[in-house]
C-alpha cells in the first residue's frame, strides 16, 4: 500500500481498511476476485468496525454499573417474572410509542439487572441511553441548582432515546430538587422519550418522599399514561457471604 493511499485512509477515518488492505492485496493478488467482491469484502470489514466501535462509544456513555443482558437473566430462580413478557419488552417497541417500564419489587430481586439488559438491548439497536442511580440522579440536579444549569443538565438527560433511574425510593428532598425530576420527566413524556424506573416503592408511595401532592398526581398521571407496570414479589436472587 504506497503512502497516497495511507493518507487518504487516514484522512477518511477508514482505519480498519487501512488495517486489513495490506493482507486483502496480496490476497486479491493470488486469488484474483472480482473488483466489486474485493470492493465489497473491504467495506464489510470496515462497516462491521464502526459498527462495533459506536456500540462500544454508546456504552461507555451509558454508565452501566455493571452490564447484565436479558439473554444471561435467571429467570428460572425467579418465577416472579415472566420470561416471555420480559423478552416482548426487549424486543424494544416501547421505544417508539414511548412507554415507560416501571420495575416495582424489594431489593434484590432482579430490578436492575431487567432494566440494565432491557437498556443494553437498545444500545445494540442503535439508541443512545444512559444509566443513573436516584440518589446520583438528584445530586447532579441539586448541584445544578446552586451553579444555574439545571436547563443544561435537563437537555443533557432529555436527550437520550432511554433514560433508566434505578432505585427511586425514601430520599431527602428538597422542593426545588423535586420540581427539576417532574420537568424532566415531563419534558420526557411530552417527546415521547421512554424512561425505565426501578423502585421499591408503589406508586401511592410516591406521595411520601416527593411530597407536593399535587405535582406528584399529575407526575404520576403522565408515567403511568403510556406505562408498563411489572410487579416483582419473589425472593431476593443476591447469595449471602460469609
Amino acid at each position: 500500500m504506497n503512502d497516497d493511499l495511507d493518507q487518504l485512509l487516514t484522512s477518511l477515518k477508514m482505519h480498519r481498511t487501512r488495517e486489513v488492505l495490506p493482507r486483502a492485496l496480496d490476497r486479491a493478488i493470488r486469488e484474483q476476485p472480482a473488483y466489486d467482491a474485493f470492493l465489497a469484502d473491504i467495506l464489510r470489514e470496515e462497516y462491521a468496525y464502526k459498527r462495533q466501535k459506536s456500540l462500544e462509544y454508546r456504552i461507555e456513555h451509558a454508565r452501566i454499573p455493571e452490564l447484565f443482558t436479558i439473554e444471561t437473566f435467571p429467570f428460572d430462580m425467579q418465577p416472579a417474572v415472566s420470561a416471555p413478557v420480559i423478552k416482548l419488552l426487549a424486543g424494544l417497541d416501547f421505544m417508539t410509542t414511548g412507554f415507560n417500564l416501571i420495575f416495582i419489587g424489594p431489593p434484590g430481586v432482579g430490578k436492575t439487572g431487567l432494566a440494565t439488559g432491557i437498556l443494553y438491548k437498545a444500545l445494540v439497536n442503535g439508541y443512545r441511553g444512559r444509566f443513573i442511580r436516584a440518589q446520583d440522579l438528584f445530586d447532579e440536579i441539586n448541584a445544578s441548582l446552586l451553579d444555574r444549569s439545571s436547563r443544561r443538565v435537563l437537555n443533557e438527560l432529555c436527550g437520550y432515546s432511554l433514560l433508566v433511574i434505578d432505585e427511586l425510593g425514601y430520599l431527602t428532598l428538597k422542593p426545588d430538587q423535586t420540581n427539576i425530576f417532574f420537568k424532566l420527566m415531563e419534558e420526557r413524556y411530552t417527546a415521547k422519550k421512554p424512561t425505565i424506573i426501578t423502585t421499591n416503592l408503589d406508586f401511592e408511595e410516591w406521595y411520601e418522599f416527593l411530597g407536593q401532592k399535587t405535582m406528584v398526581k399529575a407526575l404520576l398521571d403522565r408515567v403511568r399514561h403510556n406505562c408498563h407496570t411489572i410487579r416483582i414479589d419473589g425472593t431476593t436472587l443476591r447469595t449471602p457471604t460469609g
